[in-house]
């Protein structure tokens, strides 16, 4: 049977709970911000709607900054409340463990799930059975969520990006290379600037050249663990099981 790995992100997720919440700002530029409290732009901003990124609007970026890049345009600056957004992701939760085999929560806003035994190993049924949870939670919560469907942890976090917001990928297991050969080594999970960087210094600039590195060359840039990670996610290879952290019963 093939095994089968979904991952759910929930769209600017923070941004989306203030939608929801005021419905009024749906057109509005949403920034849900960490405020510092020294002055009135004082911070950064923790998450951002759509809307906002059309002006260039990015997570990290000083409130001061994203008020420039805005450019006039009024936004609504909201003040982070973590534990609203967790009762949100509580209910997100729950939906998500009664329909699938495994769930393991990675965040707040993300979750991996293994829905192998569930769907019989296929692929079909995987795609069907996505598209309910996104309907599902859409209905009782009225958020938004992508999901990826893979064979593995790797493929299914990289799907889940690949189509945002509101989408659904579905990588069958033969269809692993030719999906991931052609993305940029940086959407590989944990390949951030810095690895980016080292790895074009040293030649690899894209999956293909990172899947056919001989992992004592990684091992001289990087630990052996990191080493062997990227040679195996860049080859579509990943045998961590999804694995209930919470203690849950499934």
């Amino acid at each position: 049977m093939s095994r089968i790995v979904g991952h759910l992100d929930l769209d600017y997720f923070y941004a989306q709970v203030e939608e929801v919440e005021a419905p009024h700002l749906k057109d509005t530029p949403v920034l849900v911000c960490v405020f510092s409290g020294r002055t009135e732009e004082s911070g950064v901003v923790s998450t951002s709607n759509y809307k906002a990124r059309e002006y260039g609007v990015k997570s990290g970026m000083p409130i001061a900054l994203a008020k420039r890049r805005l450019n006039g345009i009024k936004g609504a600056f909201i003040r982070m409340e973590h534990a609203k957004y967790e009762l949100y992701s509580d209910r997100v939760m729950e939906i998500l463990r009664g329909q699938v085999d495994v769930l393991e929560q990675a965040g707040i806003d993300e979750a991996f799930f293994d829905i192998t035994k569930k769907t019989g190993g296929d692929y079909d049924a995987a795609a069907t059975l996505a598209l309910e949870l996104k309907d599902t939670i859409f209905r009782e919560e009225k958020l938004t969520c992508s999901i990826g469907i893979g064979p593995n942890k790797v493929v299914a976090k990289i799907a889940s990006d690949f189509k945002k917001p509101n989408g659904l990928t579905v990588v069958r297991g033969d269809e692993t290379l030719a999906f991931l050969f052609p993305l940029p080594i940086g959407r590989i999970y944990g390949v951030g600037p810095k690895t980016t960087k080292l790895l074009e210094e040293n030649g690899i600039t894209t999956i293909p050249d990172l899947a056919g590195a001989p992992t004592d060359r990684l091992e001289d840039l990087f630990s052996k663990k990191l080493a062997v990670y990227l040679h195996n996610a860049s080859n579509g290879f990943d045998e961590e099981p999804v694995i209930d952290r919470s203690g849950a019963s499934q």
